[in-house]
């Protein structure tokens, strides 16, 4: 989930190289050295040459997707010189790594020492990886040995990352598979491995819920921060009994306190994407659910498939988003080639744990039943990516202009990826006291991101960054043009949103750009104070 994703785009840039015109197409979210080599290979030179661009007035221009983008009858002029490798090199760089990698070997996140040593390591350590990028950029080493340097230099950056924070990455650490211990430089489940619980089940008291409370459930204006880990699991296992979902799939009773527990354990302690996350998504749902008596027009089967598909939407989410993994190269965008690699990856996690017999709450059902579960939970947690929104919506309205039929399966697809994001998104839904709180723990989430692309040299989002977000600023945009369309479009096929959810959005929108006005005026008399006193 995030609040101002976009969706990848391209850039056109025109070049003249030697007196000839010539056009480059390139991704807005690759890196300098994929348009370095790019031009390279347009003007027919080693991709190991130094490459430069200036514009028509002479200045030098950045070769980086950032770029200014320019027409035919201006174009960038530029100037190619060949840089030979110098002998020996490969053993030189050899052994900076290894005494880079040393170094940082000795050091432990426990060692009292290390915390002082760090700064003045750092300064170091960062001078010898910026000298060995730049060497192996213009050595002409061997593609292999390139990568494998990469792959090197990336893990001491996130060592270097990780020491400078001078606390605990709760988004680095993750429970130890079959134990109790946790791996602080663990990055993401294998594929070979079954995810187990870490403590025995039951392990959270059996809480009585009074009426008012369950009553109280089932309502968008539900205040999730008033509800310890335990009580949200109890509150989970109560919306799956009092849905029908137990007797639906034939679930035994402790096999599901067990799949919540382990779900739990597998969500990280992010400011935003974190099992409190999960439960507030899953809440919403089960309040929709009830609030539009869904149970009308979907299956007992389908109810299910929404549910646990909001349980699982964001497991083991790392804390930092697409664009990130994508610009970073990280293991998931490999893995999943960049075609929504945290979906992808929420969705994998999922079913890793009811591939465990303790955790399959699904163990009862036949293939067949089985195979449309995954099927449609697949379908759903994949929706939940904001590169998405606008091929989606788009399809509900088309159904919606058409007249929406509940027989037809392409129709209810439609509906319930509509229903997933929704309640994904529906923060501001909730009242300003319990919806305004997110904004912080995202805006957290967003700043930490940025800081990180900011030192390793990646692209950064105007939305993300601290120096140019505020809280109105983060929130007006996306509740006009995301949120109030998607839930005006839902409230056509159920009339009742519109007062219980659509109204509430456009008391939010109006709330934050009073903020904002706000904001405006007292920056605009503190310039006015600074200005007469200078």
């Amino acid at each position: 989930m995030g609040n101002g994703s976009s969706i990848e785009s391209t850039k056109t840039v025109y070049l003249d190289i030697n007196g000839k015109s010539e056009k480059i197409i390139f991704s807005r979210h690759c890196s300098s050295r994929d348009i370095h080599d790019l031009i390279a290979q347009v003007a027919g030179v080693g991709k190991f040459c130094e490459i430069s661009l200036k514009d028509c007035q002479g200045a030098h221009v950045s070769l980086a997707p950032t770029m200014p983008m320019n027409s035919n009858g201006l174009p960038y002029k530029v100037a190619i010189k060949d840089t030979a490798p110098t002998s020996g090199d490969n053993e030189v760089i050899a052994q900076v790594l290894t005494t880079v990698t040393e170094q940082f070997n000795r050091l432990t996140l426990t060692d009292s020492a290390s915390v002082f040593k760090m700064e003045e390591l750092k300064s170091d350590i960062s001078s010898r990886l910026t000298a060995l990028e730049r060497k192996m950029e213009i050595e002409g080493l061997k593609s292999v040995e390139i990568e494998k340097c990469k792959r090197d230099i990336s893990e001491i950056k996130d060592q270097i990352w990780t020491a400078q924070k001078k606390f605990v990455d709760f988004n680095r650490i993750r429970p130890l598979v079959y134990g109790y211990g946790v791996d602080p430089f663990y990055s993401s489940v294998s594929d070979e491995t079954k995810i187990s619980l870490k403590r025995d089940v039951p392990s959270y008291p059996k809480y009585t819920l009074s009426h008012e409370t369950t009553d109280y459930l089932k309502q968008p204006t539900f205040d999730i921060w008033h509800w310890e880990p335990n009580e949200m699991l109890s509150l989970m296992e109560h919306m799956y009994h009092e849905l029908g979902l137990v007797a639906e799939f034939s679930i035994n009773p402790i096999t599901l306190k067990r799949w919540i527990l382990c779900v739990q354990e597998n969500y990280r302690n992010n400011p935003f994407h974190n099992f409190r996350h999960s439960f507030c998504v899953t809440q919403m749902m089960y309040g929709m659910i009830n609030l539009c008596r869904l149970w009308d027009h979907i299956s007992r089967e389908s109810l299910g498939i929404l549910m646990t598909a909001c349980v699982c939407h964001d497991l083991d989410h790392p804390g930092y988003n697409n664009t990130y993994q994508i610009n970073a190269r990280t293991e998931l965008a490999i893995r999943y080639n960049d075609i929504s690699p945290l979906e992808n990856h929420h969705c994998a996690i999922a079913f890793k744990i009811l591939s465990n017999p303790e955790c399959n709450i699904f163990s009862n059902v036949d293939k067949d039943t089985f195979k449309r579960i995954r099927s449609g939970m697949t379908m759903l947690v994949l929706a939940t990516d904001m590169a998405r929104h606008g091929e989606i919506m788009d399809g509900f309205k088309e159904k919606l202009e058409l007249g929406f039929h509940y027989s037809k399966k392409d129709h209810m697809d439609s509906l319930k990826m509509v229903l997933i994001k929704a309640c994904d998104i529906s923060n501001e839904v909730r009242p300003m006291e319990v919806s305004e709180p997110w904004v912080d723990c995202l805006l957290e989430e967003y700043f930490n991101q940025s800081d990180r692309e900011k030192s390793e040299g990646l692209p950064v989002a105007p939305f993300m960054d601290r120096d140019k977000v505020t809280k109105p600023t983060a929130q007006i945009g996306f509740i006009k043009f995301v949120l109030i369309p998607m839930f005006e479009t839902l409230s056509k096929l159920f009339p009742i949103l519109d007062e219980t959810m659509v109204e509430p959005l456009r008391t939010a929108r109006d709330r934050y750009e009073s903020m904002k006005e706000q904001v405006k005026q007292l920056t605009k008399s503190k310039s006015s104070v600074s200005s007469k006193t200078g």
